[in-house]
């Protein structure tokens, strides 16, 4: 595993320490499908949790095929985005995570998310882990730089 260029990093930490909110992308035959979803990524940048319910439409997705991609931005919808806005794409793969990961994964999301506490330690509800192969950060609408976590 691989570490960032100090900007990159320091840009990537920005982004996801100040954004609440991301869009998942998946795929279940050859169909795409997107959801906006709460997150919190892990300190050393190298997961991102989230959690849905089992009864969902991405869960299945990802059942069937666990490549998923969360767009997470900080764009303020203004003219100034085009100079100003960051977009980073976390690609990798899906899964719940280890008994012995779960706890502290669940204290991070409600570190981040306390209010919804009730949905995410619901019966129903999966916390689950993206596990970060690939950063692409787009910067001035157009420049983009990647940070390649783990070789796939």
């Amino acid at each position: 595993m691989n570490s960032p260029p100090d900007p990159l990093r320091h840009t990537i930490q920005t982004v996801l320490d100040s954004q609440i909110q991301a869009v998942l992308a998946t795929q279940r035959q050859r169909q795409p499908h997107t959801s906006l979803m709460a997150f919190a990524a892990t300190p050393d940048l190298r997961q991102i949790a989230f959690a849905t319910y089992r009864a969902t439409q991405k869960y299945a997705n990802l059942l069937d095929n666990p490549r998923a991609s969360l767009l997470i931005d900080n764009r303020c919808n203004s003219a100034a985005d085009y100079r100003d806005a960051v977009a980073i794409s976390a690609q990798g793969a899906v899964r719940e995570p280890d008994p012995a990961e779960r706890q502290p994964l669940l204290d991070l999301y409600l570190g981040k998310h306390p209010r919804l506490r009730d949905f995410v330690t619901a019966d129903d509800c999966a916390l689950l882990l993206l596990d970060v192969e690939c950063y692409f950060v787009v910067t001035r609408f157009q420049s983009v730089a990647e940070w390649r976590v783990r070789e796939t």
